[in-house]
């Protein structure tokens, strides 16, 4: 696992440092020049795609700086740019289908193929991203029309001032063919990696040769020289060290826990805890659990390798599948950190934008609530099925 998390580390790194996501993002920005209203749903949909495929979280800081002046100049307010980018890669990442650092280490530390659940989730995705785009469609169109009702209204001259007086549109690179043929073959890799789990018997070995095969296929492609694609590789396996020796290390307490009776005595705890509990309670609890603990822990992979091992066994004792476990875990980190002051690209995106997080936060209450219905049902009712 923590193998195919470097190597996996690598092959973003390959494709990030062709400029391709960059490009495609910006060039989309562009197109929908004078439609700004329909830049939402698109841009979330973007942002939500890298999200639930790799876990986009730290990559999207840098758009900020584009997005907002083309908000401000379309007459909305500074919380609808900061939703589309932080609210679109999160819901992606809440509603994780194929992402490494969620789904799939979540459910190697559950046992189970990462396609398990995956429909499910698949549902979850795609119910709460329409919540979120109606939700900031709705704000945006009312500051639009009356930008008195912007939550930071008082701070419209300070924000037009600053970030107004930057270009917004000059200097962009072109979205070339290259770009192009690197962000098909980088969608195509993540749609083989889940054929080959479901049909072709692959896992860690087989993913993990599956994305070094593709990150060498781009560069061949790209042409960065010898130089820049080990660079460019290294750099990416070097934003992911900190997550591989979590896992080890994590992999060393659970081997503890199981040589000293350790797991078996909080297993057996559980099961006595859990054995008056419905099917249905049982998975809201976990959910609960997870929400609790993904404010102290923010860290998605950590919070995996951390939780999995423990309550994914317990699912067997309330008759409950392990992958609805996954999809709790997941869907409950998700949910947390899009407003967790503890996780920051939460409070980097806040700092770009200078919004101040009570802002934020009374923007995102009535939103939240809404997910938290969406994900509590879908769960429920997957349980019950």
């Amino acid at each position: 696992m923590a193998l195919f998390v470097l190597v996996l580390g690598g092959f973003i790194g390959i494709v990030t440092a062709t400029g391709a996501i960059t490009a495609g993002i910006e060039r989309a920005m562009l197109s929908l020049k004078g439609r700004e209203k329909w830049m939402i749903p698109a841009l979330m949909g973007v942002f939500a795609l890298g999200g639930t495929t790799y876990g986009m979280a730290e990559e999207t800081l840098a758009f900020y700086p584009l997005l907002i002046p083309i908000m401000l100049t379309a007459r909305y307010d500074m919380v609808t740019a900061v939703a589309v980018i932080l609210l679109g890669a999160g819901v992606g990442v809440l509603g994780s289908t194929v992402n490494a650092f969620a789904t799939v280490i979540a459910s190697d530390a559950a046992g189970i193929p990462f396609t398990e659940g995956l429909v499910l989730r698949l549902v979850i995705l795609v119910l709460c991203w329409l919540a979120c785009v109606a939700y900031v469609m709705r704000y945006a169109e009312r500051v639009r029309l009356d930008p008195s009702r912007s939550l930071v209204y008082d701070r419209k001259e300070e924000y037009e001032r600053h970030f107004l007086a930057a270009p917004s549109e000059e200097g962009l690179p072109e979205f070339t063919g290259l770009h192009k043929v690197v962000l098909s073959l980088f969608g195509l890799t993540f749609v083989v990696m889940v054929w080959g789990v479901l049909f072709g018997g692959w896992w860690m070995g087989e993913m993990t040769a599956l994305f070094l095969g593709a990150a060498i296929l781009i560069g061949l492609i790209a042409r960065p020289g010898e130089e820049q694609f080990v660079d460019s590789f290294l750099a990416g396996v070097r934003d992911l060290v900190g997550v591989a020796l979590i896992i080890g290390l994590a992999r060393g307490i659970v081997v503890v826990m199981d040589n000293g009776r350790i797991t078996d005595t909080i297993l057996h705890s559980a099961e006595l805890a859990v054995s008056g509990l419905s099917e249905v309670i049982f998975i809201n609890v976990i959910y609960w659990l997870e929400v609790g603990l993904s404010f102290f822990v923010p860290s998605s992979s950590g919070l995996a390798v951390l939780s999995m091992p423990i309550l994914a066994p317990v699912a067997d004792f309330a008759d409950v599948g392990r992958h609805l476990v996954v999809t709790a875990y997941q869907s409950a980190n998700g949910l947390v950190n899009l407003i967790n002051p503890t996780f920051a690209v939460v409070m980097g995106a806040l700092a770009i934008a200078r919004v101040p997080y009570e802002r934020w936060l009374r923007f995102m209450w009535p939103l939240l609530l809404i997910l938290t219905v969406i994900i509590m049902a879908c769960l429920s009712i997957a349980t019950l099925l």
